[in-house]
C-alpha cells in the first residue's frame, strides 16, 4: 500500500493552518501580556451581558478546567469579575470589567490589523469564500457529530 503524503490530509492542513494562525495572533497581541484564549474570553465579554462559565466555555472553545485557569488570571489582572448568578447562586457569571473593556479595545486593533494582513496576502474574495467553507464545515460536524 503506497504511503500518503501527510499534507494531503484535511486534518494535517487544518492543524497547520491553525498553528500558522496562532503564532501570527500571539505576536500581534503579545503587547498586551495576554494569550489567544485570554482574547477570546474578553472579547465574548465585551458585550458586557455577563456568562455562565458554562456558556462561556461553549463560546471560547474551552473545556471547564482549562476555563477556570483562565478565569483565575484574568481576575487577578482586574479584567474581568465572577459573581454569583442571581437567578441561581450555584452558579458563577463572569462579566467583563473596565479595564478589561479598555484592554480588549486595544486587543481589537491588534487583532484587526492581523486579519488585514491575512486578507492582504489571501484577497477579500478569498477570505470570504474560506471563512464560508469553513463555517459550513463546522455547521456539518455539529449536525453529524
Amino acid at each position: 500500500m503506497p504511503e500518503q503524503d501527510i499534507s494531503q490530509y484535511l486534518a494535517y492542513l487544518l492543524a497547520s493552518a491553525h498553528r500558522r494562525m496562532r503564532i501570527g495572533l500571539a505576536q500581534s497581541i503579545a503587547a498586551e501580556d495576554v494569550t489567544e484564549e485570554h482574547w477570546r474570553i474578553l472579547q465574548v465579554l465585551a458585550d458586557e451581558q455577563g456568562r455562565t462559565m458554562g456558556d462561556l466555555a461553549t463560546l471560547v472553545l474551552l473545556n471547564h478546567p482549562a476555563l477556570t485557569k483562565n478565569i483565575d488570571k484574568l481576575v487577578s489582572r482586574g479584567l474581568v469579575l465572577r459573581a454569583a448568578d442571581a437567578a441561581d447562586s450555584r452558579r458563577v457569571v463572569v462579566y467583563i470589567s473596565d479595564l478589561g473593556l479598555e484592554t480588549v479595545a486595544r486587543l481589537k486593533k491588534s487583532v484587526d490589523a492581523h486579519h488585514d494582513v491575512i486578507e492582504g496576502a489571501l484577497g477579500s474574495r478569498k477570505t470570504s469564500q474560506l471563512k464560508k467553507l469553513l463555517e459550513n464545515f463546522i455547521d456539518e460536524c455539529e449536525a453529524t457529530g
